[in-house]
């Protein structure tokens, strides 16, 4: 950085920082008001200094707490070693890691990538390549099939599946060979299942995060891995935001003992240090794909390997499935008393701390976000999702004693919140 950029940025106020956003960067996001400039564990702090909760947890990508210092260790202890040589060459650190993160989830192989989204597509071709190679579907009959309200980003391929006009409208034409069913509906699954016989794969969230922390019906997950045996499709969790401890098991499949033929991870697999994500799967899967026909520069690269081999272990280390779940039976615990004393708030909903409270309010109030605005004021931050939910997910690392003094927050702001 320049000397005349290390003057901007030290004297830079919250204001200043967001006027030069709004003036330079493209205007796809509506964030919350508040800068960020630091964050350790549970908190975070802006440009003035001032201490926040952090109950977002970028998106869930910071289970293990801003900053983690054994991550931040590996990362700076390869960064100063090496930190790419592309897939053309081998690295020390990517055998490792492959070895340790499909011992870790019980797989046979691994193919590393840098985002969620990627993740989502790496999938979805393996899936294709599958369903000719193995299945024998005709050359460019396969289908995929994704439920109602799903998000797995923003690419073409990803929207093409969306039902949220949001996400869709003045960027088609859109991928074929999508058929959508309903959520947490194993007739309709099966019904498509029956009608199509070219289906590859069946990609969902075991928990629902963008549409608003949506639970699944208690079978559901072991429903779809049933249906998926007999019918011949390949099961893909998408597991991005709901796994690595987040829902109270290292998995949300797990809390239905329930093994996807293709898992996808992504965010917390670094814990919020640096974009990684994996493909995992099985021979079968994952060796249709030859040298040449998929891959990424940075996917694997040592700097990230050693980055995500940390992160996983921290994980264990610190018993976060463990943290989650406990922690998250008293949060919701909190809100349901909290909405007997209220009318704003008509539920809560969620497993471990991934957790969102829905607002009695339309989706196109602005109820929710006034509401996330004054909890900014009061030393909190959330956003709202599909208008008004109000998604909480702390890092997992927050202690019973942090969580109090949150729940006393959110408690206090909803009793007091003017309309």
């Amino acid at each position: 950085m320049s000397t005349a950029q290390n003057t901007l940025t030290s004297s830079l106020t919250s204001s200043e920082s967001i006027r030069l956003e709004d003036k330079y960067g493209a205007h796809n996001y509506h964030p919350i008001p508040v800068v960020i400039d630091k964050g350790e564990g549970v908190y975070v702090w802006d440009l003035e200094g001032k201490r926040y909760f952090d109950f977002l947890s970028a998106y869930s990508a910071v289970n293990q707490g801003h900053c983690h210092p054994r991550i931040i260790s590996a990362l700076t202890e390869q960064a100063s070693k090496v930190t790419l040589t592309s897939r053309a060459f081998y690295n020390s650190k990517l055998g490792v890691y492959e070895k340790f993160i499909t011992d870790f989830f019980g797989y046979d192989k691994v193919l590393p990538m840098n985002t969620g989204v990627e993740g989502g597509e790496t999938a979805m071709k393996l899936a294709r390549r599958w369903a000719y190679d193995v299945k024998k579907v005709p050359a460019n009959e396969a289908k995929m099939v994704f439920v109602e309200g799903n998000f797995w980003g923003r690419t073409l391929a990803a929207i093409s599946s969306s039902t949220d006009p949001s996400s869709t409208n003045g960027f088609g034409p859109f991928v074929p060979g999508y058929i959508i069913v309903p959520y947490n509906n194993l007739q309709a699954l099966e019904d498509a299942f029956k009608a199509e016989p070219n289906i590859a794969g069946f990609m969902f969230e075991p928990i629902q995060g963008e549409a608003g922390v949506v639970v699944p019906d208690e079978g559901y997950i072991k429903g779809v891995r049933e249906l998926c045996t007999k019918y011949n499709v390949l099961m893909i969790a998408d597991e991005v935001q709901t796994g690595l401890a987040r829902t109270g098991k290292m998995l949300a499949c797990d809390h239905e003992n329930v093994k996807p033929d293709i898992l996808v991870l992504g965010k917390a697999l670094s814990g919020g240090v640096l974009p990684v994500a994996a493909v995992l799967s099985n021979d079968e899967v994952m060796l249709t794909i030859k040298p040449g026909e998929h891959g990424s520069t940075y996917g694997g690269n040592p700097l990230a390997c050693a980055v995500a081999t940390e992160a996983l272990q921290v994980l264990v280390d610190e018993n976060l499935s463990e943290n989650s779940e406990r922690l998250g039976k008293k949060f919701r615990k909190a809100m349901q008393e909290l909405i007997a004393q209220t009318d704003l708030i008509t539920l809560v909903r969620g497993k471990g701390l991934l957790n969102a409270i829905v607002i009695d309010d339309t989706e196109d109030s602005h109820t929710a976000w006034d509401l996330c605005i004054k909890l900014a004021e009061n030393g909190l931050l959330a956003k709202p999702t599909h208008g008004n939910i109000i998604r909480f997910a702390p890092p997992l690392v927050i202690t019973e004693a942090q969580l109090d003094e949150c729940i006393s927050i959110i408690s206090s702001t909803v009793l007091n919140f003017k309309r």
